[in-house]
C-alpha cells in the first residue's frame, strides 16, 4: 500500500482525493476524532469518522498509542484548528495499545520521566522535533564538507592512544577478572596484545590522513569514562573533527566560522516548524525562571545572532584582561573569580564575553600552554599555544581546536613535559619526520550543537539513548 506522509500532505494538500496514511494515535476524542502522527512532521492530522462507516468493534480497540492505517478523502475542514481533515472510509488497526498502561499520555511529562521511557519518548512532540533537527544537522555537516572538498574518513573506535592525555578512557579487554585484579596487568595475552581503550577522539589518526589527502573529517562516536553527572556530560557522544594540511590558525578559525554558520542556516531553512515549536517551549520555560537567570535571546534569535554577527577574535591574554577588569569580576558576581593569568576560563566567563561584552560570537586564541594539549603548536613566547575556542551565546565553548605542532623537536619536548611515551606514538612522530607540513583542525561535540539548536538544557535529551554513569539502559 502506498502511504502518504503527513508532511507531504501539509506541503501540498490533495483536497478531494483519496489518501492512505499510517501512524500512531496521539488523541481520540468522542469516538469520532482521531489525531494521527507519523513522525514526518510535528503536526498531527485530524481524521473524522463518519457515523456508521467504521465497525464499532474496531473503534472500541482504538486508544492513544496504537498504530493505524487510515483511508479516506482529504476535505477542507469546517472546524477550528485545522484547514483540512480526512473523512475516514476505512481503518486498519495495525498495533493495539493498552491505554491504561501506555506511558506517553496526551499531557505534559517531565523530561526525567521521559528518560525512563527512552524507547517511547520519540512519540512526543518535543522529542520528535529534537530528533528531526538532529538528523538535519547531521546531513548538513556531511553536505558542508562534501561541498568544500573534504574526504570523510572513519577513525578507529578501539585505540591504544589517549589523544586528550586525560586518561579517562573505557578499557577494552578480553582478560579474565582474576588477571585484571593483579597489581601489574600483562596485556601481552590480551586480545590486541597491548592495553587498548575506546577512543576519546579520532584527531591523531585524522591528522595522518590529512597529511596525505589534504582535507579530511571524522564524524563518529567517542567515549569518556569521566564520572560526571552534569547536564553537559555524557559517556558516549558524537564528535565532528576536521583536519586540514597547510592550514594555519587563522585558516582554522575561518573554517570554523564558515562551518557553523552553514549548518545553522541549513537548520533555519529546513526545520522551521520544529524550531518554532521548540522556541515556544523554551519561552514558557524561561518565563518561569527569575528575571536575572533568564536568557536574553529566544531560541531562534540566538541562532540568528550567531549567523548574522561576525565572530570576534581575541587572544586569551586580551580576554583575561577584559574579564579581570570587568565590573562583574570586581563586584564578585562570577562564581569563579578571575585572578591569575593562566587559569582556564569557565562557561560563565565565556558567556560574559559573548553576551555582555562583545555582543557577538567569540573566538579566543593563543591559550596558555599549561592548560592545553601536547599537540598544539607552541608560540614564540614559549608560554602560549596556537589553540582556539569558539564561544556561542547561551552555552559558551562549542568548538575547540588548534594549529598542530609540526616541528619534531618541539613536539618531542612537549610530549616529554606531559609524560607521554614516544614509543606509543612513534607513528605520530613519523608525520614530522617524513614530509611535515603546517596543519590544523578542531572538534565540535555534536550533541552540544544539537542542544544549541533545540534549546534543550540537558545532553541526555538530545541523544536517543544517553549513556551516563550508572545508566546504560535500553
Amino acid at each position: 500500500m502506498n502511504l502518504s506522509k503527513i508532511k507531504e500532505i501539509y506541503d501540498s494538500p490533495p483536497i478531494d482525493n483519496e489518501i492512505n496514511i499510517g501512524g500512531w494515535v496521539r488523541a481520540f476524542r468522542a469516538k469520532k476524532f482521531i489525531e494521527l502522527n507519523d513522525g514526518s512532521t510535528i503536526k498531527n492530522i485530524q481524521c473524522v469518522i463518519v457515523d456508521g462507516k467504521i465497525d464499532q468493534d474496531i473503534l472500541n480497540e482504538i486508544n492513544v498509542g496504537c498504530s493505524l492505517i487510515i483511508t479516506g478523502i482529504l476535505i477542507k475542514s469546517i472546524g477550528k484548528g485545522q484547514s483540512f481533515e480526512i473523512k475516514v472510509s476505512d481503518i486498519k488497526l495495525i498495533g493495539k495499545s493498552d491505554s491504561e498502561k501506555y506511558p506517553i499520555q496526551p499531557k505534559k511529562h517531565s523530561f526525567e520521566f521521559l528518560r525512563e521511557q527512552a524507547h517511547l519518548r520519540i512519540r512526543t512532540s518535543t522529542f520528535s522535533s529534537v530528533m528531526r533537527i538532529r538528523s538535519k544537522l547531521a546531513f548538513s555537516i556531511h553536505e558542508y564538507f562534501n561541498k568544500n572538498g573534504f574526504n570523510y574518513i572513519h577513525t578507529p573506535i578501539i585505540t591504544s592512544s589517549d589523544a586528550e592525555g586525560a586518561g579517562e578512557m573505557f578499557k577494552v579487554t578480553t582478560l579474565e577478572s582474576k588477571d585484571l585484579a593483579k597489581k601489574s596487568i600483562d596485556h601481552s595475552n590480551d586480545f590486541f596484545g597491548k592495553k587498548t581503550s575506546l577512543t576519546v577522539s579520532g584527531q591523531l589518526e585524522a591528522e595522518t590522513y590529512a597529511l596525505g589527502l589534504g582535507k579530511v573529517y571524522t564524524f563518529g562516536p567517542t567515549f569518556r569514562a569521566e564520572n560526571s553527572n552534569t547536564s553537559r556530560h555524557a559517556s558516549e557522544f558524537w564528535m565532528i573533527e576536521p583536519e586540514m594540511a597547510f592550514y594555519d590558525l587563522n585558516d582554522n578559525m575561518d573554517l570554523a566560522e564558515s562551518f557553523v554558520k552553514y549548518i545553522l542556516n541549513y537548520v533555519l531553512k529546513n526545520c522551521d516548524e520544529d524550531l518554532k515549536f521548540l522556541d515556544q517551549r523554551l519561552f514558557k520555560e524561561e518565563s518561569q525562571k527569575p528575571k536575572n537567570k533568564r536568557n536574553d535571546l529566544s531560541l531562534i534569535e540566538k541562532i540568528n545572532f550567531t549567523i548574522n554577527n561576525k565572530f570576534t577574535r581575541v587572544s586569551y591574554s586580551e580576554a583575561f584582561d577584559i574579564l579581570k577588569n570587568s565590573n562583574h569580576n570586581k563586584k564578585k558576581k562570577f562564581e569563579y573569580p578571575i585572578d591569575k593569568w593562566g587559569s582556564d576560563l569557565q562557561s560563565e566567563h565565556e558567556r560574559f564575553l559573548v553576551e555582555k561584552h562583545f555582543k557577538a560570537p567569540v573566538i579566543i586564541y593563543d591559550y596558555p600552554s599549561k592548560i592545553k594539549a601536547f599537540y598544539m603548536r607552541l608560540n614564540d613566547d614559549n608560554k602560549t599555544v596556537r589553540a582556539m575556542d569558539v564561544l556561542f551565546p547561551g552555552i559558551g565553548e562549542i568548538i575547540g581546536g588548534s594549529q598542530r605542532e609540526e616541528r619534531l623537536d618541539i613536539l618531542q619536548q612537549r610530549m616529554a613535559e606531559n609524560g607521554i611515551d614516544e614509543k606509543e606514538l612513534w607513528w605520530y612522530l613519523d608525520l614530522r619526520k617524513y614530509g611535515t607540513a603546517p596543519h590544523s583542525g578542531f572538534g565540535l561535540g555534536f550533541e552540544r550543537m544539537v542542544m544549541f539548536c533545540t534549546g534543550m538544557s540537558n545532553i541526555r535529551d538530545v541523544i536517543p539513548y544517553p549513556r551516563t554513569p550508572k545508566n546504560a539502559s535500553f
